[in-house]
């Protein structure tokens, strides 16, 4: 567990990533997370958006099911 401060900035709430943080998100200043609530209520920070990787597993399976169609097409 890394802890981390809120701070108040203008208008908004903010937290500060540490470097050893970025690291083990594989992201750098001005990147995009996504925060995603877990059904605990819990708060996960992704670098990666994850409908972006469901579709890409989904699209896998598919592949994987119709490879000797695909190939036949290509």
């Amino acid at each position: 567990m890394i802890e981390t401060k809120i701070r108040k900035v203008g208008n908004s709430a903010v937290i500060t990533l540490t470097t050893e943080m970025l690291t083990m998100l594989d992201a750098k200043e001005g990147d995009t997370l996504f925060v995603v609530r877990g059904d605990d209520g819990s708060l996960k920070v992704m670098a990666h958006d994850p409908s972006v990787a469901e579709a890409l597993a989904a699209a896998e399976i598919v592949m994987d099911e119709n490879r000797d169609l695909l190939q036949a097409l290509a």
